[in-house]
């Protein structure tokens, strides 16, 4: 069994030391791939200089920002070149996504298709964001459950373990969404192909270093999104 982390970044220097730290500490058998986006900042030079002490951790440099669908399709076709590889991880770069649920979600990740870090059923929740940011994400995450009619509580979560062999299943070039938009049409890809899945309650922490890459396209883009998965059927 072997397991792939996948991290995507753009301009994440204040996390991504410590993140990656955090997991190759808490999960030390797996392998963390962080693709980054040709960060100004030069976040790629930092996971560079903690790879000569971490060797199951690798660096995907992709030339120019894309949106983080790309940047995961990139990764995951990367990644499911090796066949030793079994499930593939992932999370994001802002430690909203705490690395201490991992061991959890792996092991969900082992018995199920699909585990998703979920905020939106029994034990779950998010803090730290403002009022008008749990409403969108509580909102936007009810209004594509409901266009979707889809099973998932969270269905715009974008912390999942996913077996490799589903991936190899699905389309991967026809899920064209740049957001995080992309994570919605993943699990929606992945459900009409009828694997099972398992939420696990999580505490959604918002970020503490670094910029949000909410933006008005973003939020465009998942509002047109489901629409768009429903006519493609």
């Amino acid at each position: 069994m072997a397991i792939a982390v996948v991290v995507p970044t753009y301009n994440e220097k204040e996390n991504i030391s410590r993140l990656l730290s955090e997991i190759l500490v808490t999960v030390p058998g797996v392998d963390v791939f962080v693709v980054d986006d040709n960060s100004p900042d030069q976040t790629a030079g930092l996971v560079k200089d903690m790879m000569g002490k971490f060797a199951n951790l690798h660096l995907l440099n992709r030339e120019k920002k894309e949106g983080l669908g790309r940047a995961y399709i990139y990764a995951f076709n990367e990644i499911l070149k090796d066949s030793k590889f079994t499930t593939i991880i992932m999370m994001d770069a802002d430690f909203s996504h705490n690395p201490g649920y991992l061991p959890k979600l792996i092991e969900l990740g082992q018995k199920y298709d699909l585990a998703i870090g979920s905020r939106y059923i029994k034990g779950g929740k998010t803090i730290g964001w403002e009022m008008w940011r749990k409403a969108l994400s509580y909102g936007g995450n009810l209004y594509c459950r409901l266009i979707l009619s889809t099973p998932i509580h969270d269905v715009t979560s974008g912390f999942l373990a996913i077996k490799a062999d589903c991936l190899k299943k699905i389309d991967l070039s026809a899920l064209n969404l740049s957001g995080y938009a992309f994570t919605i049409g993943l699990k929606y890809a992945l459900i009409r192909q009828g694997f099972s899945f398992k939420e696990l309650p999580i505490v959604f922490q918002n970020r503490t270093g670094g910029e949000s890459k909410i933006s008005n396209h973003i939020i465009r883009e998942g509002i047109i999104a489901p629409w768009k998965m429903i006519f493609k059927k």
